[in-house]
């Protein structure tokens, strides 16, 4: 990852937007073992606070820039607040990596004015994950979908459910 050079004539044709959520849009299952997937971010948009199902996660950023903020896992179930532990920025052709040893995550696209697209490698591949609420410390499941598979929409809603 850290060798590929962004080339938006490799990609372009899985970046699908949407206007009120960042969008995750798969390029390759990887035979079960991975899951090879573009992100794209509009302006001000993020993540929820969230775990990574025991996978690892690369990332590289292929267009714009990312935040990273890193939480500690919530010790208790008490109610508290979740203070970031670092925060750091990805620019053009930066590589990051996560996984659930070093914490919790969220990432944003702080710019207001340009979109951001990140490649994103999971191994193994999830369909669930842990988010957390910063201001209670709760968790809760989360289904992860994907807005889009190898460039072509995929059905949500209603129609969503009853291919499953």
């Amino acid at each position: 990852m850290n060798m590929y050079k962004s080339n938006p004539k490799d990609w372009k044709k899985f970046a699908k937007f949407d206007p009120h959520r960042y969008t995750r849009n798969l390029v390759d299952e990887g035979n079960g073992k991975f899951n090879l997937m573009i992100l794209c971010w509009n302006t001000a948009q993020a993540s929820s606070i969230h775990d990574h199902a025991n996978s690892h996660c690369f990332l590289k950023v292929i267009e714009g820039h990312l935040n990273e903020e890193l939480f500690d896992w919530p010790e208790n179930e008490e109610i508290h607040l979740m203070e970031p532990i670092k925060k750091s920025r990805l620019d053009l052709n930066e590589v990051g990596y996560m996984s659930d040893e070093l914490g919790i995550h969220r990432i944003e696209n702080p710019s207001h004015t340009d979109n951001a697209v990140s490649l994103h490698l999971y191994c193994p591949p999830f369909d669930e994950c842990q988010t957390f609420d910063q201001f209670t410390g709760h968790k809760r499941s989360a289904e992860v979908t994907f807005w889009s598979k190898f460039g072509k929409r995929t059905p949500f809603g209603k129609e969503q459910s009853k291919k499953k």
